[in-house]
């Protein structure tokens, strides 16, 4: 057995070796792969080998775009047959959700470049006669799609990698894992021990072992997942005599399941409510090639339904019933990258759809691994997207919760509600009573938006369509039984209450709860100049000023954002939210060996409470003695004031174009503080507003976010950061790629759309964007601008179509509307109201 190798990537499934494969590839011939029994005896040789290329994801979808290509070439080069059955995929819609959903993704296939095909009842009946179609409105059809046999795919991959000279040791147990003093790994093992410098974890139902034994929480933990095989059916085996088409992959989204022909009979794979997670504690240690006990009786619905819109299902025996182990996660998307607080520990588990992720999860991670950076957005899987609050019982709940809802809508809005409320700010009693209304991020309870005393939707939109067994569209009742929030692709009942909230905010003031912020502190003798030689904007030289600043990645793309805030002994820094695991990460990554600069997170000990509005300043002058007058605090500063008792840091700055102040405070403060907010700014029309009002204001200010405008795959200059991007300040990460390829001349330019037409349904994201019918870009956020009584989107677009004026088309829930580019920042672009 070797004792040096570049890379050890433990786990012989199919994710495993596709990572070996793909590093090989990238020229890392010196790689290992070391699997504890034989290649695929975890789920990858239970697995159902379906591709499918339906994703709401950005990340997810180009990862399975690449898989599905990747497969039929890797064929042609080991020249194994990988048992690809390119036969394609059908989707059915049987309420108007379902189709709004579709024709959502239809915008993430084209701008990604997944063909995508519409097929109406009748022609679904053409490509698959034994499906009846009373009752369905229409269907989605994916040519390229089909499945695979999982364990030829794994050979494939495995031969493909040996013969680029890659290691494979099947049968030897991965015992420890140990970080040497020269930054290497020992991986140990029952049959001798390797050197590394770096490690892969693809262990799948095994990843919380394997991360114990580095000290990480990996938030994977498997569900049962079962399907259903049958005898050959007579009209299946005259068709292959006949020699007809296979018909292809046949899901009806609205019951929760798939089927396909196997074998001359058929293969039906429901999700059902109720499945279970498994191995929470890990398999055992002898454990291949698994099976549990199969519970027909959790899928009887699915059957039921199954044999309605396929009555041959039910004309045929039942031959096998498999019910295996599949990993998942909170949010059912994979973790693919690295491994939070571990230098060159990479994760590649979780998931939940491995056959369909295995080929792009294993090219992305060599990618990261060898040259630094992946090619492709990858925020939607990075390990860092969750924290430490994502433990056993966490997991237990969102997981169980992540299988049930495969197949329920996607909805934008819809705020899932398994193992929650689990972090709460002080003042959340006080902004549920006030009527909020609340989503999760990292973990974070948010008011998205607040209902009116005594409001709730109208009994005749809950659950308005056909009976279905995936119809949730709406969120979990009040503890007094009123349902508030009703979920759509379109503009849906709170839009009205958003809506004024915003007029609330434009013409008085209002108060916000932003505390779930990522928050640290950077001190020591270094640390200006560190900060200064990671991030493209200079730090503020001043004390008390404020700086928005990127970190960029070593291509030129936009890794992280921070407002940094000077004090006199260091600097405070704020970021996202949902992305402190990873910002705080990478931070902690590029920190100097010397010691000479120091990082501490602050997120729990500070909250954020954010006042704005044009009566802001008087609502603050009357509890602080701080002079707030524009000659005396100016925008982008910040000082430490009281707030009647109370203390806080205020910083002029917000994310809502008005005039205001983020109040950051010690959290054990922040009732104290927002009483006092409440009872002074009664005589002024205080009200709180929630994170959807935020963002319609955000989007009328073209404000950028991550991922959205943001983006590894975009130049910084082409997100339109030119104003915070410093060349001339000396190096720092992505300088000289950033700087060159504006010379060479930008590929993408950010641009504002107002958007014509639009009664009830706005971009989001992620539309299509034409020029005479010829795809130019695509959207990256959208919201009815409240202040300005149109609907708005953002985007990325070719150059040539960016002028002010251009005339271009979008692509909305499957309808298009005509477009044109304006000034960025359409409300107040002077920024008079923030400079006020």
């Amino acid at each position: 057995m070797k004792d040096r190798a570049r890379a050890v990537v433990i786990g012989g499934g199919v994710v495993g070796v596709s990572t070996l494969y793909h590093l090989a590839k990238k020229g890392w011939a010196d790689s290992v792969l070391i699997e504890r029994k034989e290649l695929t005896s975890g789920s990858t040789w239970h697995a159902a080998g379906l591709l499918p290329l339906f994703n709401m994801s950005y990340s997810v979808g180009q990862i399975h775009k690449y898989s599905v290509k990747f497969y039929q070439e890797l064929q042609e080069e080991t020249g194994m047959n990988v048992g690809f059955s390119k036969v394609s995929n059908i989707r059915l819609a049987r309420t108007k959700d379902r189709w709004d959903e579709f024709m959502y993704y239809a915008g993430i296939a084209e701008t990604i470049g997944v063909p995508l095909n519409i097929l109406t009842p009748e022609e679904v009946k053409e490509i698959w006669p034994l499906c009846e179609t009373d009752g369905i409105l229409g269907a989605i059809q994916h040519p390229d799609d089909g499945y695979i046999q999982p364990a030829d795919l794994t050979q494939a991959l495995a031969k493909g990698a040996r013969d680029r000279g890659a290691t494979i040791y099947r049968n030897t147990t991965v015992t420890a894992i140990e970080s040497q003093p020269d930054g290497t790994w020992l991986v140990r093992t029952d049959k001798g021990d390797i050197v590394a410098d770096h490690v892969v974890s693809a262990t799948g139902n095994f990843a919380r072992n394997t991360g114990a034994m580095v000290g990480l929480n990996v938030p994977v933990i498997p569900v049962e997942h079962q399907y259903i095989v049958t005898e050959p059916h007579p009209a299946i085996v005259e068709r292959r005599k006949q020699g007809l088409p296979e018909m292809g992959v046949l899901r009806e989204s609205d019951s929760s399941w798939y089927m396909r022909e196997e074998n001359g009979g058929l293969l039906l794979g429901p999700y059902e409510q109720g499945a279970p997670v498994c191995y929470v504690d890990g398999p055992s240690a002898d454990s291949e090639y698994e099976l549990f006990q199969e519970d027909l009786d959790r899928l009887m619905p699915h059957i039921e339904t199954a044999i309605t819109r396929v009555p041959a299902f039910g004309e045929v025996g039942i031959k096998k019933v498999y019910n295996g182990a599949i990993a998942y996660t909170p949010d059912g998307s994979p973790i693919v990258g690295p491994a939070p607080g571990l230098k060159n520990f990479w994760l590649n588990e979780g998931h939940s759809f491995g056959i369909t992720a295995a080929g792009g999860a294993g090219w992305q991670l060599a990618e990261w691994i060898v040259d630094g950076e992946p090619t492709i957005d990858m925020m939607g899987v990075d390990p860092r997207r969750f924290g430490p609050y994502a433990t056993e019982g966490y997991l237990k709940e969102k997981n169980e919760e992540a299988y049930a809802n495969v197949f329920t809508m996607h909805y934008p809005d819809e705020e899932r509600g398994a193992a929650r409320p689990l972090k709460t700010t002080p003042v959340y009693d006080r902004l549920k009573s006030l009527g909020g209304v609340f989503g999760s991020v990292y973990g974070w309870e948010r008011a998205n938006w607040f209902a009116p005393e005594g409001y709730a939707v109208p009994a005749e939109e809950i659950g308005v369509g056909v009976d279905v067994l995936t119809n949730h569209n709406h969120a979990a009742p009040l503890e007094d039984g009123r349902i508030v929030e009703r979920w759509s692709f379109r503009r849906s009942n709170y839009f009205e209450h958003v809506g004024n909230e915003v007029k609330n905010v434009a013409e008085n003031v209002g108060v916000l709860d932003m505390s779930a912020f990522a928050k640290c502190w950077i001190s020591g003798p270094g640390a200006e100049a560190w900060l200064n030689a990671i991030l493209a904007n200079a730090v503020p030289k001043k004390i008390g000023r404020i700086a928005l600043c990127h970190l960029l990645t070593k291509h030129g793309g936009v890794r992280s954002e921070f407002t940094v805030y000077r004090q006199p002994q260091g600097f405070y820094l704020v970021s996202a939210g949902a992305y402190e695991a990873h910002d705080h990460d990478i931070l902690m990554k590029l920190l100097p060996a010397d010691g000479s600069v120091q990082m501490m997170p602050m997120t729990t000990q500070w909250g954020v409470l954010v006042l704005a509005g044009p009566r802001s300043r008087d609502v603050l002058q009357k509890l602080t003695r701080a002079s707030l007058a524009n000659a005396d605090f100016s925008w982008l500063s910040g000082k430490a004031i009281n707030v009647g008792p109370a203390t806080a840091h205020a910083l002029r700055v917000n994310f809502v174009g008005e005039l205001g102040w983020e109040l950051h405070h010690p959290i054990e403060q922040q009732v104290a503080i927002f009483d006092r907010l409440m009872e002074a700014g009664a005589e002024f029309g205080i009200k709180p507003f929630g994170i959807r009002a935020m963002t319609a204001m955000a989007v009328e200010k073209s404000y950028r976010l991550i991922p959205r405008e943001l983006s590894i795959e975009y130049n910084a200059y082409e997100s339109g950061l030119d104003r915070f991007i410093k060349p001339e300040k000396g190096d720092f990460i992505g300088r000289d790629a950033v700087v060159k390829a504006k010379d060479a001349g930008l590929k993408w330019t950010f641009v504002t759309l107002e958007v014509d037409g639009v009664t009830d349904a706005d971009a989001r994201g992620n539309e299509a964007i034409y020029r005479n019918g010829e795809l130019v870009g695509r959207a990256t956020h959208g919201a009815f601008g409240f202040r300005i009584g149109k609907s708005i989107a953002l985007a990325m677009v070719r150059p040539d179509c960016a002028a002010e004026g251009t005339a271009l088309e979008i692509k909305i829930l499957g309808r298009i509307h005509q477009a044109r580019v304006i000034a960025e920042s359409p409300y107040d672009a002077e920024n008079v109201k923030l400079r006020a």
